[in-house]
């Protein structure tokens, strides 16, 4: 007599971020409703969250209406509706992984490219022509005064918005203000705070 193996259903599950797609909520949020029970999960070996979909789907189901629409990609205005693309030029992987987060929230959909030194970000910057530059002052290669010097100099990124990201202070910062003036600037002790605001106003305000 044959011997059947019987094993238990692979539980259907999601990430945060899939979840939070069909919630059309902040991962955060989600992150906050597992941790008050709202939704059953567990935490893989790596301390990623697995949301079961049963558990997505009875919370919407008694709230009696179907999570909101993705937020469409953000779109540069007279562009034939293409999606905003933003390069970041930062040579740590501990802000490059910040700023992406809050970039993939603040603008779902946006194209984001990132170079970890200011040579590759220049070359990058050619290939790219993006309409959002994220740009650390201290790079290798080619430091980030120099660098906004050389995309002002080029007519193609005339249409670019730069936005600086530094953990230089006021004094620090002083021998760059030659490339600075005018650039919107955030200190990366406040990048969740104000990065938005500022990508917001990039964002909003590109030509057509």
């Amino acid at each position: 007599m044959s011997r059947v193996n019987h094993t238990s259903p692979v539980p259907d599950t999601c990430s945060t971020t899939e979840a939070a797609q069909r919630l059309g909520m902040a991962v955060r949020s989600v992150q906050l409703m597992v941790d008050r029970g709202e939704l059953q999960a567990w935490k893989t070996p790596g301390g990623h969250r697995r949301i079961l979909r049963s558990s997505l789907d009875a919370w919407l189901a008694a709230r009696g209406s179907a999570a909101p629409a993705a937020a469409p990609a953000p779109l540069v205005p007279g562009s034939g509706e293409r999606p905003v693309t933003l390069l970041l030029i930062e040579d740590s992987v501990h802000f490059q992984n910040l700023i992406s987060l809050i970039v993939k929230r603040e603008l779902p959909g946006a194209e984001l490219h990132v170079a970890s030194d200011g040579i590759a970000g220049l070359a990058m910057a050619g290939r790219l022509e993006p309409d959002v530059l994220l740009i650390d002052i201290l790079l290798p290669g080619i430091d980030g005064a120099a660098l906004i010097t050389s995309l002002r100099s080029h007519p193609q990124f005339a249409r670019s918005r730069l936005i600086v990201v530094t953990a230089l202070d006021e004094a620090q910062r002083e021998p760059y203000r030659f490339a600075l003036e005018g650039v919107p600037l955030v200190h990366k002790t406040a990048l969740v705070t104000e990065l938005p605001v500022v990508l917001a106003r990039a964002t909003a305000a590109q030509p057509a």
